[in-house]
């Protein structure tokens, strides 16, 4: 059962344990499972690939290790379904 986590993709978090403390990025990406966020610049792999040779990859960091410096930006565009009927009468 996945968890709802207040760390959205898109929002800017500050490292606040490990071997990356102090770092800030923004988080690429969020698995509610296993309670893992991944952020941009923060426990870099490298990883070998036939076709493409070395390459440096972001690892997954637990959801505790971080916090929440600013909110992910809110999506543009999306309508909601009062205006949807709306907009077809």
């Amino acid at each position: 059962m996945a968890i709802k986590l207040k760390i959205k993709k898109g929002a800017t978090v500050q490292v606040i344990t490990g071997q990356d403390k102090g770092k800030k990025g923004t988080v690429l990406a969020v698995d509610p499972t296993n309670l893992k966020v991944k952020v941009q610049g923060v426990r870099v792999q490298t990883h070998f690939d036939k076709k493409d040779g070395l390459k440096t990859l972001e690892g997954y960091i637990h959801y505790s290790n971080v916090k929440l410096l600013e909110d992910a930006p809110a999506a543009k565009g999306k309508k909601t379904a009062a205006k949807k009927k709306s907009a077809t009468k």
